[in-house]
């Protein structure tokens, strides 16, 4: 019941009514995590409600920047799971793709999520070789805890069609990545909408918007070594 607890606690101060049985499936995803993170290391936060602070109510901060119902978004280095599993959960009509490269990651979210009753596309690879089978064919790309926004971006925008966006999850150093970012920006064909910010237990959340305004030039993503080593 913490868990669940606190996830209604701090709905409200994102905007967001979800039912009964949206948290309930919310906090499955969560206390699933926590028992795989037993014998997988997918998260350092493993306490309840902290697990519906910092996981879910972050994730969820995406739907109070953007509507996903019917949009196709991928989540680009999802890790355990966030914010695509928990954005699904609570707007069950988006249509999510999740991207990660750590096969057993995967594996354990393509056996988790059809007895939650969720469907999404489960992908294993690196995000700059997967695009080249689906390149600008979504809405949406969001990413959590994945990289410094300049490099973020080069691996994220090119699976954005134009008229689409990136959101971006960022902490406390989001103006300052931001503005480092600036060329990334213009290069990748993206224009920044705005930054949203979301105190959760006084902690700094905030979601980069950024629009794709034209496509993203074919050479990028280049190979992760490069994009490393030379960030736009």
């Amino acid at each position: 019941m913490e868990m669940k607890n606190a996830l209604q606690a701090g709905l409200p101060q994102l905007g967001l009514d979800l039912s009964d049985a949206t948290c309930d499936t919310l906090c499955a995803f969560g206390h699933a995590v926590i028992k795989q993170n037993e014998v997988m290391n997918l998260t350092a936060i493993t306490e309840p409600t902290q697990v519906a602070k910092l996981h879910l109510l972050d994730s969820l901060s995406v739907l109070s920047v953007m509507p996903l119902a019917g949009k196709k978004v991928i989540d680009v280095g999802c890790g355990a799971g966030f914010p695509g599993v928990p954005l699904k959960i609570a707007c069950p009509e988006a249509k999510l793709t999740l991207l990660d490269s750590l096969g057993k990651r995967m594996t354990w979210l393509e056996t988790v999520l059809p007895t939650l009753g969720v469907e999404a596309g489960c992908v294993t690879a690196r995000a700059e070789e997967a695009v080249a089978t689906c390149r600008e064919q979504y809405d949406v790309a969001t990413s959590r805890a994945v990289a410094r926004l300049n490099i973020l971006l080069e691996l994220t925008a090119p699976f954005v069609k134009v008229g689409g966006y990136v959101l971006a999850m960022k902490g406390a150093a989001a103006k300052e990545e931001l503005a480092e970012a600036e060329k990334a920006i213009r290069t990748l064909g993206l224009q920044l909408e705005a930054v949203k910010e979301f105190p959760i237990d006084d902690t700094a959340h905030a979601v980069i918007v950024l629009k794709k305004v034209r496509p993203t030039p074919p050479k990028y993503p280049r190979r992760y070594a490069k994009i490393k080593q030379a960030p736009l």
